[in-house]
């Protein structure tokens, strides 16, 4: 069985097809349609999940790459928010950080002397 959930965004509401035993999702605050207030803006609930994407972000820059590609999918959860899903074939969206370093910059022979 699957659950309906509303979240408020923007100017409007969503609605979002959840789990029905998913984390974070009560059945008393159910409406008469069968729809679940989550409770929260959804950009509230996609702000949960920023801290560990930054944390990933910042660890995996350090590898030293070239060019580095961290993807993960995001799940809303109700009340609990957005959480980081399992994998991505259950996620609601799904996040690609890419990050590439620049080139090191080449010095001009003038530049080069001068050092």
């Amino acid at each position: 069985m699957t659950a309906i959930l509303r979240y408020e965004v923007g100017s409007g509401t969503v609605l979002v097809e959840v789990a029905d035993d998913s984390f974070g999702v009560e059945r008393p605050s159910r409406n008469e349609q069968g729809i679940t207030d989550a409770g929260r803006r959804l950009e509230d609930a996609l702000a949960a999940i920023r801290p560990a994407a930054n944390a990933a972000a910042e660890v995996l820059k350090e590898v030293g790459a070239e060019h580095l590609e961290l993807q993960f999918g995001v799940k809303l959860a109700g009340e609990a928010g957005a959480i980081i899903a399992q994998n991505c074939s259950e996620a609601h969206f799904i996040v690609k950080l890419s990050f590439t370093h620049a080139p090191a910059a080449q010095l001009s022979p003038e530049e080069e002397i001068m050092l």
